[in-house]
């Protein structure tokens, strides 16, 4: 990463510096002197992290479901990861689900049989949740959370 006065610069970004402006291929063609020059330093990228799972670089979101009493307030749940996690599987299966719902309100009223394809579809979506519901839950930290990666079924419907 390239600064200028503690500023970062796009490294394909065009900029302006003492009134004299710099075109977007400007860094990658200028020398180590030339940008040494005009002030231009370059320092090793800053450390990167998920901000889904973590506030900042070593510093993880919680994972658990905390209660929380204010002062002179009522409790409530904070939701963990874990908890949010749990609830957008379900979220996902159900949506998965919708669009073969209909044959098995068919099926219940009417006795019309379900294609086997969309059954075994339908299980095999019931099982990917399940699995994902127990290793979200087994999850003892933020890294085991962030390895629990879906293998949702593709519908042949």
């Amino acid at each position: 990463m390239f600064l200028l006065n503690g500023t970062p610069l796009g490294i394909d970004s065009p900029f302006t510096y003492n009134d004299t402006q710099y075109p977007s291929n400007w860094l990658r063609l200028a020398s180590q002197e030339e940008r040494a020059a005009i002030g231009i330093t370059e320092v090793a990228d800053p450390e990167r992290y998920d901000d889904r799972y973590y506030w900042g670089v070593g510093n993880p979101k919680q994972l658990e479901d905390l209660t929380v009493t204010p002062e002179g307030g009522e409790p409530y749940v904070q939701k963990g990861l874990k908890s949010n996690h749990l609830a957008q599987t379900k979220v996902t299966a159900n949506q998965l689900l919708s669009a073969t719902d209909w044959m098995v309100i068919r099926k219940a009223e009417r006795d019309v049989a379900i294609p086997a394809a969309t059954v075994a579809y339908r299980a095999a979506v019931l099982t990917e949740c399940d699995r994902l519901l127990a290793a979200i839950a087994a999850a003892s930290d933020v890294p085991a959370l962030m390895a629990v990666s879906a293998a949702w079924p593709e519908s042949n419907a």
